[in-house]
């Protein structure tokens, strides 16, 4: 196996996505919200096409706002669903993220027939090619890197929700195991609830070029709940789900590399991989966890009945 700079690359956008939504992800498994995560990795679509359609651009920026709306209305919708129609929390998460996607792929498709725009971009990422959008060239220690858009954007959303989480940890913390007690505190929970949404959005939107928006959930959820499994305190959950999101980068793509030729396969996606090796980390976390883990759990059990 030969490891070229784009490799580099590619590993740092995959951390980069996959540590911004993780840091997200911590508040989403505590609320026992994580098909929220799943509602608007795929509502965000029809305010990327509408942003799109509107603008006839594909800027940043405008993507983020895009999304960051129809985030807020997600959230807004589910809990209005849930409150006025009687119906079950998860059910009215069901109900407006599939109408909201089906709407936002119908608007993608329908732009794609006029412009250069991917719905399977989109949908499964396009990992490998972001190292080709170098759009900064700084000169470090005589030598010049070549920094991709990628890099730069998801960077810029890692470090918004760190500021996030470290600003408002004690409200985070509070709200998302009691919101009564947070209310009684002068904490406004549902401001919380609606700045987290946010956020999830904009991250949702920032990784899609990397990883898109099927893989987004899986980042989001699963470091963090590996996480959890590890530990009772959110300080140090939140630093091991970081830890669990580099790791299911790095050894995502070297999975990439090494394993289609066990199987006589030229190659397979990094992004899927990252996935993949997210899901293998939390099994080994799963069986292997000190106080929660199933083997040990079945050890201390079999010991005791001896």
């Amino acid at each position: 196996m030969e490891w070229y700079s784009i490799d580099t690359w590619i590993v740092v956008v995959g951390a980069l996505a996959a540590v911004a939504c993780a840091l997200l992800g911590n508040f989403l498994v505590l609320r026992k919200m994580s098909m929220m995560g799943d509602a608007i990795s795929h509502a965000v679509l029809p305010g990327l096409a509408i942003a799109f359609l509107i603008t006839e651009a594909r800027a940043s920026l405008t993507m983020f706002i895009g999304a960051a709306v129809v985030g807020v209305l997600t959230a807004v919708f589910t809990q209005w669903i849930s409150r006025f129609g009687k119906v079950d929390e998860g059910a009215s998460m069901g109900i407006v993220f599939t109408s909201l996607f089906a709407v936002g792929l119908l608007l993608i498709v329908q732009a794609a027939d006029h412009v250069d725009l991917d719905p399977g971009c989109v949908l499964y990422g396009a990992i490998e090619l972001t190292p080709l959008d170098v759009v900064w060239r700084p000169v470090l220690f005589g030598t010049t890197l070549e920094v991709p858009r990628a890099a730069l954007v998801l960077a810029g959303v890692t470090l918004l929700n760190v500021g996030f989480v470290v600003a408002f940890f004690k409200e985070l913390r509070i709200s998302s195991f009691d919101p009564e007690l947070a209310t009684t505190m002068g904490i406004n929970s549902n401001l919380m609830h609606y700045m987290l949404m946010t956020l999830v959005a904009v991250t949702t939107v920032a990784a899609f070029e990397a990883v898109g928006s099927i893989i987004v959930i899986a980042m989001l959820i699963v470091p963090a709940a590996s996480a959890h499994l590890l530990t009772d305190r959110l300080w140090l959950m939140v630093l091991l789900s970081c830890v669990f999101a580099i790791l299911a980068a790095v050894l995502g793509h070297l999975s990439a590399l090494i394993v289609p030729g066990w199987f006589g396969f030229a190659d397979t996606s990094t992004s899927g991989m990252m996935a993949v090796m997210a899901g293998v980390l939390f099994v080994v976390v799963m069986l292997s966890a000190p106080k929660y883990g199933i083997l040990l759990k079945h050890i201390r059990k079999t010991e005791a009945v001896q």
